[in-house]
């Protein structure tokens, strides 16, 4: 009995000498590296080449910086190892149509795979938030900023970054979990984000709602270490100030939108038969399905003196699981009958009468607004960006619709075709001006005003 209390007590003691000498010694490592700080700004954004908004984001923010304080060093932390500063200012105007005043620095990060979904099938959202932690241990042990930028939303990253002495700046498109997430669960609503299974069992909805609950509340701790927090919307900074907590360091700034070239095309529209464009990756989320159903809908339902339209679908496909997915949409077309008038083109915005988006909760839809720059008007879906910020009335004027349902989807479709060549250009005049409050330069200006307070103060 004797041996086994001074084994315990032994156990005891090297467990705490363990757990000081790690502190010691990260406590050294934290101190040494805060005394390293650069005079820079680290960008956090693994992945510099997947070619959506958030990348444009990425450069537009990189010129902003570059513009306001030409002195500071903009640095990118990204997993892309053939990245190298002269193929990344190449990207951004290549890609993006970015002029950068400088060629940003990189530090090439290994552990990426611990942030991939593939990595994680069960508990991906909590599995890819603490392998964010990882990674940026990674990135801040190679090369520690003053101010550390995150544009790609791994709020879990933000304490350590504060650990490291860093100032925490990001710019948040969509939160990691949202509060309608939670109302889905609670109500078990059966989504792409919420599996049917899940839906239909009453216990597997209580443990996933206990988890979703602990998760908020994890996410609101790490987003409250932020010093500034910009967000893209009025529909995400609703929810990152309820569960952040921190609405005096929130700033909403529009995304860039490049509206520029789209805006010179003309509002005129002489394409028979009438064309409606849908941009968006071939997702579920997407809600193309809907699309479809509508369309075929109001097709059913045209007047005899109006022509057949076409409804074009522009997207791209990340996996096998989304080529599945276009190849049941076009097994769908052909079920109801309207095969002859869905094509899958790209460059087809001039010629669009009307734009269709038909995701539930779109964080902000930079396609709605590229719709409307473009003279096509939007037919949108009823919820989040396109209802909070986009499809708003401009100088008195309608700019668009809003529906949630294939019936109010296959309406909108009807009203516009229905309509005289100059309701149509009333309406897509309206929206195009609508469209320049997103534009790249108002993304800059905005930008530069919210952090310049804190990227202007003396260093130390």
């Amino acid at each position: 009995m004797v041996m086994v209390m001074v084994n315990l007590t032994i156990i005891r003691i090297l467990l705490v000498s363990a757990i000081v000498s790690l502190t010691v010694r990260l406590i050294l490592i934290l101190t040494v590296c805060r005394s390293n700080r650069k005079r820079a700004v680290g960008f956090f954004h693994p992945y510099t080449n997947d070619g959506g908004g958030g990348e444009r984001v990425l450069w537009c923010a990189v010129k902003a910086i570059q513009e306001e304080q030409p002195d500071l060093d903009c640095v990118i932390y990204t997993g892309d190892h053939d990245a190298s500063p002269d193929s990344l200012i190449r990207r951004a105007l290549d890609r993006f149509g970015v002029t950068l005043i400088s060629p940003p620095k990189v530090v090439h990060l290994h552990k990426r795979k611990w942030i991939e979904e593939t990595t994680y099938p069960r508990f991906t959202m909590i599995g890819q938030s603490f392998g964010s932690i990882y990674l940026s241990w990674e990135a801040l042990n190679k090369f520690v900023p003053f101010y550390y930028l995150d544009t790609s939303g791994y709020a879990f990253t933000y304490p350590l970054a504060r650990l490291f002495g860093c100032k925490v700046l990001c710019y948040t498109h969509y939160p990691t979990i949202s509060l309608d997430m939670l109302s889905r669960v609670h109500s078990r609503s059966s989504m792409y984000n919420n599996d049917s299974v899940v839906a239909n069992s009453f216990l597997l909805s209580q443990c996933k709602l206990v988890y979703y609950k602990f998760f908020s509340w994890m996410y609101g701790f790490v987003g409250s270490c932020a010093n500034l927090a910009l967000v893209n919307s009025s529909w995400t900074q609703s929810h990152i100030e309820k569960l952040w907590r921190i609405p005096d360091r929130i700033k909403r700034v529009y995304p860039p939108c490049d509206t520029t070239g789209l805006q010179a095309l003309p509002l005129e529209r002489e394409a028979t038969p009438p064309k409606i464009i849908s941009v968006a990756q071939f997702r579920p989320e997407k809600a193309h399905t809907l699309q479809l159903q509508a369309f075929a809908h109001s097709v059913k339902n045209l007047n005899a003196d109006i022509p057949r339209p076409k409804l074009q679908f522009v997207g791209s496909c990340r996996n096998d699981a989304d080529e599945t997915r276009l190849q049941n949409l076009k097994d769908l077309a052909i079920k109801l009958k309207v095969e002859e008038d869905v094509e899958e083109l790209v460059g087809l915005l001039g010629s669009a009468t009307a734009g269709i988006h038909s995701m539930m909760d779109e964080h902000f839809g930079i396609s709605v607004v590229e719709y409307m720059a473009a003279g096509a008007i939007p037919i949108a879906h009823n919820s989040a960006g396109p209802k909070m910020d986009i499809v708003l009335p401009e100088e008195g004027k309608q700019t668009g619709f809003l529906a949630e349902t294939v019936e109010e989807y296959a309406d909108a479709i009807l009203k516009i075709l229905r309509m005289s060549k100059s309701e149509k250009h009333e309406i897509a005049a309206a929206a195009r001006r609508r469209a320049s409050r997103f534009s790249e330069q108002r993304f800059y200006e905005d930008f530069r005003a919210a952090i310049r307070p804190i990227i202007n103060h003396s260093f130390g």
